[in-house]
């Protein structure tokens, strides 16, 4: 487990990565690892504190010889994606990640990794620690919160940080160089509903969509992977319209910024209708599975007679639900005009709970474009809203404006052509970094994005690469000697 990782190279961020690791760090209740990360600071003897949003700063010297180069920030999240399987027994509040090394790869056993922003807070660490790795001034910037709103980006007062340039180290692919992302917007959509008893001589089932891949809802959102929560939308609309089907409740997907991988419903239909009814369903089902079968190979869609249950949906308000969840967009809204492959706004539909008389429908939308983000958030409003739903936008965050004359920039990638022999990928990413809402504090401030290669993040496959891991920790290295000067 955690032992092979730490005989990884290079051992002084792996053995960090571990110990990070071993701290729960859930979004929202960060409070053990920000102490954790207040404690290494303090036994380095480097000025360490916390801000007042629970942000932990670390500052060290230049190394000798680089006195004159500009102030740098290294920044990464402390918190992570909290997702497992669900045969998985784990507790993310009391246990610490249980890691595997399986080929060339660090994975989990059926939870998410962390290495999500974790890899980048233990090289982080790995240079704070080391007496030999030369550098400038650095304030290391651990944000909390991340994952779930931001809220460490943006409570993050002007002024704290005195550096020129910022290194966030929360890219996904070694290949890549960030220099712009999106931003977004959460979308909830919520109403009350009067329960029924369930009408006489129904019967009760309950259908379950698992094994999908999940994963980030930005960067994964082009693949055009299953939601669980519009599969399962599906097959409830279908069962309404040719078969009465009442809903009794949903709960489908879990994170805003997780695809759904799985829903799962209660809901009744006329016991005479049951045969006609469950064949047609299992058409669909199989119809749904073609569909998905290059993409989603381990989708399953099952329906098991249950216990009738007492209640269920009124049914206007059923019917609207339905509705305005086919009607609402999931996916792709719009590709960049000018980023040839970049998705420019989406829309995940993250979230459907149906249970004792409310509904709470939950979407994350993101945009490089603000006008466009608006866009498609009303777009979701106004299919909600026609249902009769309660409809707020909230956990706002602006997207990072490309600087395609960034200097920072212009460094990185010529140090990775010459480290590589090939050019890297310089881009902008869907997906919301900090770096966008630091730059409105800090609009001096010069920033660019890199990281080792981490494959499905926010879902439980997580996994990161060794070797890419290596190449990106030489990399940092070599980053962080060729500062340009003041």
């Amino acid at each position: 487990m955690s032992t092979a990782v730490r005989n990884l190279a290079p051992k002084e961020v792996w053995n960090l990565f571990a110990d990070l690791n071993a701290v729960p760090r859930p979004s929202k209740k960060e409070e053990r690892v920000i102490q954790f990360m207040v404690n290494f600071g303090k036994q380095l003897h480097l000025e360490t504190f916390v801000d007042k949003v629970g942000n932990v700063i670390i500052k060290k010297p230049a190394t000798k010889g680089l006195e004159d180069r500009k102030s740098v920030v290294l920044q990464s999240h402390l918190d992570m994606v909290h997702q497992k399987n669900g045969d998985t027994n784990f507790d993310f509040d009391t246990e610490g990640i249980k890691m595997l090394v399986d080929g060339d790869w660090v994975t989990a056993e059926g939870t998410t990794l962390g290495a999500d922003n974790g890899l980048g807070v233990a090289s982080i660490m790995a240079v704070l620690a080391s007496t030999e790795i030369e550098h400038p001034n650095l304030e290391a910037l651990f944000t909390i919160d991340e994952e779930t709103g931001m809220t460490g980006a943006m409570g993050l007062e002007g002024g704290i940080l005195k550096g020129a340039i910022l290194l966030n180290l929360d890219t996904e692919e070694d290949d890549e160089i960030g220099m712009g992302c999106a931003g977004g917007v959460d979308v909830t959509a919520t109403r009350s509903y009067k329960e029924e008893n369930s009408p006489e001589n129904t019967t009760g089932y309950t259908i379950s969509v698992k094994g999908l891949n999940g994963g980030h809802s930005g960067m994964d959102i082009i693949k055009g992977l299953g939601n669980a929560n519009k599969i399962m939308n599906r097959l409830l609309f279908d069962g309404f319209t040719n078969f009465g089907l009442r809903i009794s409740e949903i709960n489908g997907g879990s994170l805003r910024n997780a695809i759904p991988r799985e829903s799962i419903a209660l809901v009744t239909v006329d016991t005479i209708s049951k045969e006609a009814f469950l064949f047609e369903t299992k058409l669909l089902i199989n119809t749904i599975k073609e569909e998905f079968a290059t993409l989603e190979s381990n989708l399953t869609i099952e329906i098991q007679e249950t216990t009738l249950p007492e209640k269920v949906l009124d049914l206007g308000v059923q019917e609207g639900l339905l509705k305005s969840i086919y009607a609402a967009l999931n996916g792709v809204y719009r590709m960049s005009p000018d980023i040839t492959g970049l998705v420019e706004t989406s829309n995940n539909i993250a979230r459907v709970i149906v249970k004792d008389g409310a509904i709470k429908i939950g979407c994350l939308t993101r945009s490089s474009s603000e006008t466009n983000k608006i866009d498609l958030a009303n777009s979701l409003k106004s299919a909600f809203e026609l249902a009769g739903f309660d409809v707020a936008f909230s956990g706002e965050y602006p997207g990072w404006q490309p600087n395609i004359n960034s200097e920072i920039l212009a460094v990185v990638a010529n140090l990775y052509e010459d480290l590589h022999g090939e050019k890297a990928k310089v881009a902008a990413c869907h997906a919301g970094l900090e770096c966008g809402i630091l730059g409105q504090n800090y609009p001096e401030m010069d920033m660019v994005s890199f990281g080792p290669t981490i494959r499905g993040a926010h879902a439980p496959d997580e996994r990161a690469s060794i070797s890419s891991t290596q190449k990106f920790w030489k990399f940092l290295i070599e980053i962080l000697k060729n500062i340009p000067k003041k």
